[in-house]
């Protein structure tokens, strides 16, 4: 199956230690045994966005902590891939960069061979020039792009959820209209910014789950209980997280489902966003 998972917190050790506590809920399977699957993890390091990404992988199974082992960061965007609209390859596996922003989704845009050559004249020379694989989802990813540069908000460094949201409205908007109603087929969406996660949820069961304070973060720490780490120590910790695709589409305990057509946004400190969309 398919995965869509984002992490953000006020350490960077955290997301780790998270996905390994975990590692149950965050796992992956291919539908087919020995199917081809790829998967791809962008994080921010430094101010920078940095992606490490396969687009071809051949085991049975796959954590999102394995994904991570390697990887120290406040924010991470994850996503298992079965190619559907381009092949596994590396430009067309997500996470996908520009500037500032990741993108990943799950899905499939209906009728996508038809609407390419519309959707890429509906952007900007700049951006056209910036798609460099085959994928429905690069192609909305600039699409959302062209909408924050109408605003006037592409070049800036820093966005809360009231200018994003917009954005993604306006994107899924487009391709309904193109589409010749809502018939976009079913798309979950990732962005990630250096100060939030935003969620689009639009297909497979979608939830979201934060984790505070030293009770919650106790169990994640278990191993380093032989008095070198302080529990006050935990007091500050805060960890937010998205995903979907659950297995057989159950959403874990512990963890709040996102209404149908909702949008989520996530940050370090305050509490989660979720408005409704049209």
């Amino acid at each position: 199956m398919a995965r869509l998972v984002g992490l953000i917190a006020n350490r960077p050790d955290l997301c780790n230690r998270f996905a390994r506590y975990e590692s149950d809920v965050l796992r992956a399977r291919p539908p087919r045994r020995g199917e081809q699957w790829g998967w791809g993890v962008g994080f921010f390091q430094s101010g920078e966005i940095l992606l490490k990404r396969r687009p071809l992988d051949d085991r049975d199974e796959l954590t999102i902590a394995d994904m991570l082992d390697d990887v120290r960061s406040d924010i991470h965007v994850v996503q298992v891939r079965h190619a559907t609209v381009g092949a596994l390859r590396t430009n067309n596996s997500h996470p996908f960069r520009y500037r500032q922003w990741m993108f990943a989704n799950t899905g499939t845009i209906s009728n996508f061979g038809a609407l390419r050559p519309r959707l890429l004249d509906a952007l900007p020379s700049f951006l056209q020039r910036s798609v460099r694989g085959d994928t429905d989802s690069e192609v909305l990813f600039f699409l959302f792009l062209s909408f924050l540069h109408d605003a006037g908000l592409l070049d800036r460094s820093a966005l809360g959820p009231d200018d994003v949201f917009p954005a993604l409205k306006s994107s899924l908007a487009l391709l309904d209209r193109m589409a010749g109603g809502d018939k976009t087929a079913a798309l979950n969406i990732l962005l990630a910014s250096p100060d939030h996660i935003i969620a689009v949820h639009r297909g497979a069961p979608m939830a979201y789950r934060v984790v505070a304070g030293r009770e919650a973060f106790e169990p994640l720490f278990s191993e380093d209980a032989t008095g070198k780490l302080r529990l006050a120590d935990l007091e500050p910790c805060r960890l937010a997280v998205v995903a979907s695709d659950f297995e057989n589409d159950v959403i874990p305990r512990d963890w709040t489902a996102l209404p149908a057509r909702a949008m989520l946004a996530l940050s370090r400190t305050g509490a989660p966003v979720v408005v409704t969309s049209p």
